[in-house]
């Protein structure tokens, strides 16, 4: 037996369906948010911490933002190591002079959970979504759950993403050929900014997210297994890569998470049709490379709460006729700086000449975003903007 209907659904707590029900509430819009996991699940996990100017504008408006105003850091610079030396990028000062928020996801999630449910936002935790049907969704082991428009906001291997796909809707779809052991570790950070090392033994990130923790990223082969790396091989590398006999120690501390990521992206054709429509990674997969994942999500969770707006309020469709159209042009500008950020810096691991050639035309473009303003300004401008 369904339940009332409401007037959307949403599947998905995580940025992308938090944000878009904070915004369905500020305007008056009953909705329902599914949610697989526990509540704690949700909160702890992990993920990305880079907002940028417009997430920070979109939430800041919509009274979202306390949190990541007291506790968030801004960055304007990072900075970029090889065996040609190391030079430090003010982003903040070039291209539209923007910044990023530094926020740990999970905070942001538990901020948005916070205010959603203080405004009287409904979350079905452990509410599995096992099909879409029209505006119904069927819960594993549940009531279904029926609204006007249903959200899929689960991500890439949810059942919004599934049930849409059934229809037909082509997937443009690349895999960067780049793995990344993610690190987690207690230790403050090591570098005022963050951090991209170029290596002959692969890619090396640092990534500060609060002044006791830091994310740290290690290019390493496809189907690696991150139980094959012990505390000490992950700083071993980490000093190697990043070169820290040359510039400077890193303060270590104890590897709280490692989890494999597989660098690969790609788009649906059309985020949604009917009354089903996608946002965040349930639309688009983006590779971590520029940090756009969060950000894309709160950019689409912003237009499709205005398109759904107008749907239920004065049942015209025509924003969300408008809603690929409003977004995709963004997203693919997106990916494709997260593809160019890729290619500078991921080098090929070995020393054949053709190693030789590829790693030397990685250098070229490190060199020539050290030199051009022209470049440095492109950089600056994609790099914080969506």
């Amino acid at each position: 037996m369904a339940t009332a209907q409401v007037g959307v659904v949403i599947l998905g707590a995580g940025p992308a369906g938090l944000v878009l029900g904070n915004l369905l509430l500020e305007r008056g819009i009953d909705c329902v948010i599914l949610e697989r996991r526990s509540r704690a699940a949700v909160e702890g996990r992990a993920r990305a911490g880079f907002l940028a100017a417009h997430s920070v504008r979109v939430l800041t408006e919509h009274g979202l933002a306390a949190g990541l105003m007291a506790r968030g850091k801004t960055h304007t610079t990072c900075l970029f190591r090889s065996d040609r030396g190391e030079f430090t990028l003010d982003y903040g000062k070039l291209g539209q002079g923007e910044a990023h928020t530094v926020y740990p996801q999970q905070e942001l999630v538990r901020d948005l959970v916070a205010e959603y449910l203080r405004r009287g936002g409904e979350i079905r935790f452990g509410a599995e979504a096992a099909a879409v049907t029209e505006g119904t969704v069927r819960v594993r082991g549940g009531a279904d759950v029926t609204g006007r428009y249903v959200a899929g906001c689960d991500g890439h291997r949810g059942t919004g993403r599934a049930a849409l796909t059934a229809r037909g809707v082509r997937t443009a779809r690349r895999d960067h050929g780049v793995s990344w052991l993610a690190v987690l570790a207690a230790a403050p950070p090591s570098l005022e900014a963050v951090g991209y090392a170029l290596h002959e033994r692969g890619f090396a990130g640092h990534m500060a997210r609060t002044a006791t923790v830091t994310r740290y990223y290690l290019q390493c082969p496809r189907g690696t297994d991150p139980a094959d790396w012990s505390e000490d091989r992950i700083w071993d590398e980490l000093v190697t890569r990043m070169r820290a006999a040359e510039f400077g120690p890193l303060r270590e501390g104890a590897v709280l998470e490692k989890t494999v990521v597989d660098l690969r992206s790609d788009v649906l054709a059309v985020p949604g049709a009917g009354r089903l429509w996608l946002a965040g990674d349930a639309a688009g997969l983006i590779s971590p490379s520029a940090a756009k994942g969060a950000n894309l999500a709160v950019l689409q969770a912003e237009s499709l709460a205005r398109a759904l707006e107008a749907a239920l309020a004065q049942d015209d469709r025509t924003g969300l006729a408008r809603y690929a159209a409003d977004c995709l042009p963004r997203v693919w500008r997106a990916h494709e700086f997260s593809h160019w950020m890729s290619g500078l810096l991921h080098g090929p691991v070995g020393a054949d000449d053709e190693a030789r050639y590829t790693r030397e035309l990685q250098y070229a473009r490190l060199e020539s975003l050290r030199t051009s303003r022209a470049h440095q300004d492109f950089f600056a401008e994609n790099y914080t903007g969506i």
